[in-house]
């Protein structure tokens, strides 16, 4: 019976906090545009400017448009990491934290509570930029039945990398430091498959390095469902590896919120 109580418990408090990072996100739109605008622009460019890469023999789609637009879901997923962490980190240092310490909140309910603006955010991410690509001629070949499962990938990355921006501000308990992440995972995703297949990469070290890198798979993940249709193998590594990401992140994230409670 305490069990359950407890269960409950961490669950309102998990609405409660929720509902106040939900509406804390809509009341910001700094929050919401740059997500949608930057990835858009960047698309536009992308697909203008390397459209000839589709001549390339052994190219695996006439339109690039179709290739590229896992472009946006992924840079996208990035802007989570900042407002996840951002987020806290003000908490943070205007005290709120300090006072949440003081009651009976556990953090998981914090954490889950602090994760829900990053979900509106990658909900309407994923819708803007389906439609922009769907209007700019990209062709979904998954189908109807691919929008669920692309939604459903964009949720579970931008969670990953929304933990890990939690996981930077509970460590720093600063803005700034988690807006310095942005840069570096800038770099992760134009070290990947993102503009050209792995397997047309020229170069040997760049392809290594494409190979290695974790954002490879999850942009491949989102690309499969425009050019294969249904492939299980991108799709269950994009999965996993954003499974892999949000568990390390979060479980990180769980230790300095206990660490962060212990010196408040």
């Amino acid at each position: 019976m305490t069990g359950a109580l407890a269960h409950g418990s961490t669950r309102r408090q998990a609405k409660y906090l929720a509902w106040r990072s939900v509406i804390r996100t809509i009341r910001q739109p700094v929050m919401i545009v740059p997500p949608l605008v930057f990835p858009l622009f960047l698309l536009a460019i992308n697909a203008s400017g390397l459209d000839a890469a589709t001549e390339i023999p052994g190219f695996p789609t006439d339109s690039y448009v179709s290739f590229v637009i896992a472009f946006p879901f992924m840079q996208g997923a990035f802007f989570a990491t900042n407002t996840a962490g951002t987020n806290l980190a003000e908490d943070i240092g205007n005290g709120f934290f300090n006072r949440l310490s003081l009651t009976p909140m556990r953090g998981s309910a914090l954490l889950a509570g602090q994760l829900a603006g990053v979900l509106l955010i990658g909900a309407i991410q994923a819708i803007t930029f389906l439609a922009a690509g769907l209007a700019a001629g990209a062709t979904l070949e998954a189908g109807v039945g691919g929008i669920a499962v692309l939604f459903t990938l964009s949720f579970v990355v931008a969670a990953a990398f929304g933990a890990i921006g939690l996981f930077v501000g509970l460590r720093t308990g600063t803005g700034e430091a988690v807006q310095g992440l942005f840069p570096l995972l800038f770099v992760l995703l134009f070290v990947s498959s993102a503009v050209m297949p792995r397997n047309l990469i020229a170069q040997d070290w760049f392809q290594t390095l494409a190979t290695i890198n974790p954002v490879s798979y999850l942009i491949e993940g989102f690309r499969s469902l425009f050019l294969d249709g249904w492939n299980g193998e991108a799709l269950g590594l994009a999965f996993g590896v954003a499974a892999a990401i949000f568990v390390a992140a979060l479980g990180g994230s769980t230790l300095a919120m206990r660490e962060r409670m212990v010196r408040t």
